[in-house]
């Protein structure tokens, strides 16, 4: 029996995705070795590699104009890959601090341009995302830094920023659960092991006319043109994770691709808030209402020994990873697109019966 994993991440797969590189695992294809023993020249790896970038750009509607790169380091390396490669000098980037990772976004940031906090949500204890007209950027700002959907603080930007600056977007934790209006952006990434796939991988979306304009003076692995000119094949890429992603995105597909996504996330969310809302004041989440998180159900208990004895007892019934970060406390319930609604409708029943 699997357990019912709430893991912020890396997260819960598919496991028809699972249980297909299982079968391949050992021999891939009738070529007598696993996809990780050859070469990422490979006509075999090219095919996988060829295959995941063409759904990822179906099924979230990318347009020709931007590039498909497939990176490794995290999110976090390209908290300081995006100024690098969009500032010169001082130029300054406004950046919305909606939570611990706005915040390590930030802080990078200032290694290598004028980044400044347009917005800083640390008064509302990160409980809340902004709106427009509380986001001050700057005269000649290069772009305006979001993170769509902060994990640790279960806090989601609902709408997004009204701005004349072209928008760049950390996404980590909600892609592939909601449509990006491309329009705005200039830049789009994230890690992939919360939506896409195992940890390892980094998903980048670059237009192509703000590529013209980055930066050549750079190390070469940190040099986007270069990663797209390559093909995301400049130096061997994180091969299993990207198999991976591919065997994801072909699930998602079967399942209904991005809109069903969407509509699974609000339900799931929805069934755990319902509990929150309905429990007398027992279970209480923190976060404004209008900014809450689909992904990440953050949430309290009235106190510290209840809320201990609820991780043991959740714990004994097959229900991981649900303790809050340390840096919070309390409790998460992170409900990524592979989470099943039984495991959520099992969370709801433990939680009422708990309480």
């Amino acid at each position: 029996m699997r357990a019912v994993n709430f893991c912020a991440g890396p997260c819960t797969l598919p496991l028809p995705a699972l249980q297909e590189a299982q079968a391949e695992f050992v021999d891939f294809k009738d070529s007598g070795m696993s996809l990780i023993e050859m070469s990422h020249r490979s006509p075999e790896y090219e095919a996988v590699h060829t295959d995941a970038i063409d759904r990822l750009r179906r099924l979230l509607s990318v347009p020709d104009e931007f590039e498909v790169l497939l990176l490794q380091g995290g999110a976090s390396l390209q908290f300081a890959m995006v100024p690098l490669n969009l500032l010169e000098g001082e130029t300054p980037a406004g950046y919305v601090v909606s939570g611990s990772w706005g915040k390590k976004a930030l802080a990078d940031a200032t290694h290598h341009g004028g980044a400044y906090a347009a917005w800083d949500g640390a008064s509302h204890s990160f409980t809340r995302m902004p709106a427009s007209d509380e986001i001050d950027v700057w005269p000649g700002s290069r772009y305006l830094h979001v993170t769509s959907n902060e994990t640790i603080h279960g806090v989601r930007m609902v709408e997004w920023p009204d701005t004349d600056v072209p928008l760049v977007g950390d996404m980590s934790s909600d892609y592939m659960s909601r449509p990006i209006p491309w329009e705005r952006f200039d830049v789009v990434y994230g890690g992939a092991q919360k939506n896409l796939g195992p940890a390892g991988l980094t998903v980048v979306f670059v237009r192509r006319a703000t590529l013209e304009g980055t930066r050549r003076d750079l190390a070469a692995y940190l040099r986007w043109d270069i990663h797209a000119d390559k093909n995301s094949l400049y130096n061997t890429p994180p091969v299993f994770a990207i198999y991976m992603m591919g065997k994801v995105l072909a699930w998602v597909e079967s399942e209904g691709g991005l809109p069903a996504m969407e509509n699974a996330a609000r339900a799931r969310a929805d069934r755990i808030f319902r509990v929150i809302d309905e429990s007398d004041g027992y279970y209480r989440s923190p976060v404004d209402p209008a900014s809450r998180s689909l992904m990440n159900v953050v949430f309290r208990l009235p106190d510290e020994d209840s809320e201990a004895r609820f991780l043991t007892e959740a714990e004994q019934r097959g229900f991981l990873n649900l303790k809050g970060h340390r840096s919070v406390g309390g409790i998460r319930a992170s409900m990524y697109n592979a989470m099943p609604m039984s495991g959520v409708e099992a969370l709801a029943s433990f939680m009422d019966s708990f309480r």
